[in-house]
């Protein structure tokens, strides 16, 4: 008999195809009847999720024969792991699979930002090339001999490091522990490190500990030349104080994936012409889907076959 998972969101055809082959799938839970899909998960052995998503101790308790929750992804930030751990459900993620794509897209939001690749679109759409000359979207920072502070070297951001060394950046960083062997200038605040660059790189994972952690004193500290860039989770910015300081030019500019309250994204943000705004897609590319895939099926074999999974999660 088929082991049976539980699928909270929806995922592509290709996924959920290849899901069946192996397991009995029940859902999508979002966009249906939840009380009655939950019913009939019961049996349910696996829950797979995004991590963004929220699951807490009462989705757990719901199916009394869940042992793990896979997250189709990096981030865990919406399950709640004392819960699991006390249940003695396990867990996991896409670690490092969608690690490259989402540093790509990262460098492409700085150079957008930095050099006003999306303002300059706009212009020539808008008619005002031939009426304006090109001064008013001209005279751009280069990358090179630049500074980019990157908020947590994790796999994303030593992955965002080296691409913007090859732009000939200078790369200095901040996060729990320095990485001596990586060869970047670690800085022991986040405070510090936005005082020294001229671009802030959040790569950092969404916690507790990070809300709001990029607020107005970080950004007054990065000053009214600096630019800052969000591929992690939007509850990291204040986004109040990031409005505030776009809009009084105390920084240059912003590139956002990501938001607080997504699909939410504040009017003031999208009013403001210094800022490139994406709508969560740094992971979304056709290779980043497929190594995610990859890895979920691979962490749900090894956790049926009773081996370890290759991308557990320590709770």
């Amino acid at each position: 008999m088929k082991p049976t998972i539980l699928m909270i969101p929806r995922l592509a055809d290709d996924a959920i195809a290849s899901l069946k082959q192996s397991y009995t799938v029940i859902g999508p839970v979002d966009g249906g009847d939840a009380a009655s899909i939950l019913a009939e998960a019961r049996e349910a052995r696996a829950l797979v999720t995004y991590g963004g998503l929220r699951t807490d101790d009462e989705l757990m308790a719901a199916l009394p024969k869940l042992e793990l929750v896979a997250c189709y992804g990096t981030g865990i930030e919406g399950v709640d792991a004392a819960a699991a751990k006390a249940r003695g459900i396990k867990l996991c993620n896409a670690a490092d699979a969608n690690a490259r794509s989402v540093a790509e897209f990262a460098v492409g939001l700085m150079l957008c930002s930095m050099r006003g690749i999306g303002r300059g679109d706009r212009f020539v759409r808008e008619g005002l090339w031939n009426r304006r000359g090109i001064e008013p979207v001209a005279n751009t920072p280069d990358l090179a001999g630049r500074k980019i502070g990157i908020y947590g070297l994790g796999a994303i951001g030593s992955r965002i490091a080296s691409r913007a060394a090859a732009f000939e950046m200078e790369v200095g960083y901040h996060s729990r522990s320095p990485k001596p062997e990586l060869g970047y200038r670690f800085h022991d605040s986040l405070l510090g490190l936005a005082e020294w660059a001229d671009v802030l790189m959040i790569a950092v994972r969404a916690s507790a500990e990070t809300r709001n952690a990029v607020n107005e004193a970080v950004l007054d500290a990065l000053g009214p030349e600096g630019h800052v860039v969000n591929i992690s989770r939007g509850l990291v910015i204040d986004e109040e104080a990031l409005c505030d300081a776009l809009e009084q030019n105390r920084i240059a500019g912003a590139a956002l994936d990501v938001f607080a309250a997504e699909p939410h994204v504040p009017e003031r943000l999208r009013k403001l012409d210094n800022v490139v705004l994406t709508p969560h897609i740094a992971a979304s590319s056709q290779d980043a889907k497929k190594a995610q895939l990859r890895t979920l099926l691979g962490n749900l074999e090894a956790f049926f076959a009773g081996r370890a999974m290759p991308s557990a999660v320590a709770l």
